[in-house]
């Protein structure tokens, strides 16, 4: 997608001659025409308008590229995803062989929006995606139980939050529309256009339509974090990848990412015993690809990074996306991507001279 550049700058104003004494003029000479007025200047509007938000902004909207509805196939079959009826009804059968239906489970086109207070598009910023896990909605869980907007918040980094609603409080991971092709550039494309929206401010949507992407991803959101890195279409669009006890499987969609991007993005997966042997897996199809990895937490997710960090036992995958290897590991995560501070860095003062001796 073309990005149009937005072209900022100021226009100089003429300055007004000074009045000047004249003598009267002789008759004979004939009196020169007034210069006409020059044409006012045609406002201009600097991107020195756009200021921090005073405070912050949360939405939720439904969404055109939203995840559900879906009305294809699963990936690899030819089994069509909503494969039960019941009158009017549609259903899709779980891998546990339960029937979720689609006007209570697969409907919800909503997504949330959040901005924090001090975010500033003027400055660098990030668009962090958080995909939840299973038997989530979005209020209850990701925003009141998990604390992400919170956590994002009190990182200090200049980030946007968006989370789009999955199978709602069900026992599934569908990725959805996840799994068509390109469909993940489309939905942030999306995104970039209605956080836009929510700052207030058309001139801010070059910043988001330029803005990395980071994922986090939580449980079951591994299965549509696996298909956007692998055939979203916005590979380059993704400058990181959090796993927040997040993988059961895919391993070799995110190998390949990691060997697309080794030197331009992060990858950092933390896990309990639940996913253990899948991070084992990864870690394998990396060492093929030569691709370096650390077994403890980096001390940055500086692009080029790829860390894995054990953190205990299945007891914890509940509540991981608060009690991880840290209370809000999401916050902490957050707050070691170099960059995109809120407030620009003050530059330190040059040393002072000494004074020369007389």
């Amino acid at each position: 997608m073309k990005r149009r550049a937005l072209l900022l700058g100021f226009l100089l104003l003429p300055t007004a001659a000074r009045a000047r004494t004249t003598k009267q003029a002789s008759k004979k000479q004939s009196a020169r025409p007034a210069p006409k007025p020059a044409p006012p200047a045609p406002a201009v509007r600097s991107s020195a308008g756009l200021q921090p938000l005073k405070e912050a902004k949360t939405q939720l909207v439904d969404f055109n590229a939203s995840p559900f509805p879906y009305r294809g196939f699963i990936p690899g079959t030819n089994k069509p995803f909503l494969d039960v009826r019941d009158g009017k009804r549609r259903g899709h059968t779980t891998l546990r062989g339960d029937i979720c239906w689609e006007d209570t489970t697969y409907s919800d086109r909503r997504s949330l929006l959040y901005l924090p207070a001090g975010f500033n598009p003027e400055l660098p910023s990030l668009i962090v995606m958080f995909l939840h896990g299973q038997g989530a909605t979005l209020e209850r869980d990701v925003m009141q139980r998990q604390g992400v907007p919170r956590q994002v918040s009190e990182s200090g980094k200049n980030v946007a939050l968006v989370a789009p609603q999955l199978a709602v409080d069900a026992a599934d991971s569908s990725a959805g529309n996840f799994w068509r092709p390109g469909h993940f550039a489309a939905y942030i494309d999306e995104a970039a256009e209605r956080l836009m929206r929510l700052y207030g401010d058309k001139r801010a949507g070059p910043r988001f339509n330029a803005a990395p992407v980071v994922i986090i991803s939580y449980s079951g959101g591994y299965l549509s974090t696996a298909y956007a890195l692998e055939r979203g279409g916005a590979v380059y669009r993704v400058k990181g990848v959090i796993l927040m006890d997040s993988l059961y499987g895919d391993e070799d969609k995110f190998a390949g990412w990691a060997a697309a991007r080794r030197q331009l993005g992060f990858l950092l997966s933390a896990y309990t015993d639940s996913t253990r042997d899948d991070n084992a897996a990864l870690q394998n199809m990396l060492a093929k690809r030569r691709i370096r990895y650390v077994s403890a937490l980096p001390p940055s997710l500086a692009p080029g990074t790829m860390a894995f960090v054990s953190c205990g036992g299945a007891d914890l995958h509940g509540d991981f996306v608060t009690r991880a290897w840290t209370a809000d590991p999401v916050k902490q995560a957050l707050s070691m991507i170099p960059g995109y501070e809120q407030t620009i860095p003050s530059k330190p003062e040059p040393p002072a001279r000494a004074k020369k001796r007389v």
